[in-house]
């Protein structure tokens, strides 16, 4: 394998490990703060960036799991025996 070769392995490993980071800090609890939620959007979007060029499956799926963290979770209410969402 040649070095450049190398370094791509490196460098998905990398992205793999950023993105399970990212991950763990999308949760609803630690993004509470409009500040929190924009630092989070931040990630993702330079995340996305990094993993446009990578040829590695999984950097493509934890793309799109970070990418579901910053969609709004949808509540259905009950509103007098009528469904709302």
């Amino acid at each position: 394998m040649g070095k450049l070769a190398t370094i791509d392995v490196a460098l998905d490993e990398m992205l793999v490990n950023l993105a399970a980071i990212v991950l763990r800090l999308s949760r609803p609890d630690m993004t509470r703060t409009p500040e929190a939620r924009h630092a989070l959007t931040q990630s993702v979007r330079q995340y996305a960036v990094c993993a446009a060029r990578s040829t590695d499956p999984r950097v493509h799926e934890m793309k799109s799991e970070l990418e579901k963290t910053l969609k709004p979770s949808l509540r259905i209410v009950a509103i007098d025996g009528v469904k709302v969402s």
